[in-house]
């Protein structure tokens, strides 16, 4: 791969399903038979924003920043037949390796371009998607240029009204990064809340933290009730309780990340975490991060 090591491995706990390790790190689970299982936690998570936010079974227009074995797309294509979906993922040696091994569904719409996510979003005509998933990790950090106010903003513009972003972050036990991600996206979204492992809020061990945010009320009740019912159950914060969680942390600007400042530093990342050894104290999640640019 052009930017990193691929392996694809057949999960022996289940037919006809593969991980994707990227460097060693496990990335994406995808079932052939059953898309619509979905592996880890924190996807999972983001498959039930996009059951939960939209009328069932309506296809959607959905915009995928970071790819991989393209798991979310499938889960839509096979939950809501008809969405029309565009993935943004730089590595195209990884969609070449993915699409040769696990074959997308017979009568899919999901197009996949090798070009930089920010690029995408800022290219996206306004109003267009439903839904955007950013899910973009380059070892253990995600990328500056999608971490900033300003990216929230082309997000915002990006999405039709009642439109939703969910975000992939990775937060580690000071959660400093993800208190600023979510400081961040409140600045621009009328409507946020966070889903994570109690443990996790706690800053009790690192993992991922998957925030999601609209300009129109979210099913912040229904998402509660389903992800309280997960095999690793999690919590949704919102209101007052987010804005105490993000309280004193900064809003991370483009002006921040190009003048050098560090968003999510590595040692807070669910890739370190899941190879930490450094302080046993801090257990790491069996969920990591999805997508390695």
């Amino acid at each position: 791969m052009r930017l990193g090591a691929a392996e694809l491995v057949p999960d022996i706990d289940r037919t006809n399903s593969w991980l994707l390790f990227l460097d060693s790190v496990p990335q994406s689970g995808v079932d052939l038979d059953e898309p619509e299982y979905l592996e880890f936690e924190y996807v999972r998570r983001i498959g039930h924003v996009a059951d939960l936010a939209f009328p069932a079974a309506e296809p959607l227009r959905a915009l995928h920043l970071g790819g991989g074995a393209l798991t979310l797309p499938r889960y839509l294509a096979r939950t809501r037949p008809g969405s029309r979906q565009l993935v943004a993922e730089v590595d195209d040696l990884l969609t070449d390796l993915v699409r040769a091994h696990l074959p997308l569904p017979a009568g899919h719409r999901i197009r996949v371009r090798a070009a930089d996510a920010r690029a995408v979003v800022e290219s996206a005509r306004a109003a267009s998607y439903d839904l955007i998933v950013s899910d973009v990790f380059a070892g253990a950090e995600t990328p500056g240029h999608l971490t900033t106010a300003e990216f929230g903003a082309a997000a915002a513009r990006a999405l039709r009204p009642g439109g939703v972003l969910a975000v992939n972050v990775a937060a580690g036990p000071q959660l400093a990064g993800a208190r600023s991600a979510v400081a961040t996206v409140r600045s621009i979204f009328k409507e946020t809340c966070a889903v994570a492992e109690a443990s996790l809020l706690r800053g009790r061990r690192r993992g991922n933290l998957v925030l999601v945010a609209s300009d129109q009320p979210l099913p912040e009740a229904a998402l509660a009730r389903a992800t309280a019912g997960d095999p690793f159950p999690a919590r949704v914060v919102t209101g007052d309780e987010l804005v105490r969680f993000a309280s004193g942390a900064p809003v991370v600007t483009d002006a921040t990340v190009f003048a050098g400042g560090t968003v999510f530093p590595a040692s807070t990342g669910a890739a370190n975490a899941a190879m930490n050894t450094d302080n046993p104290s801090v257990p790491a999640e069996t969920s990591p991060q999805s997508t390695n640019w």
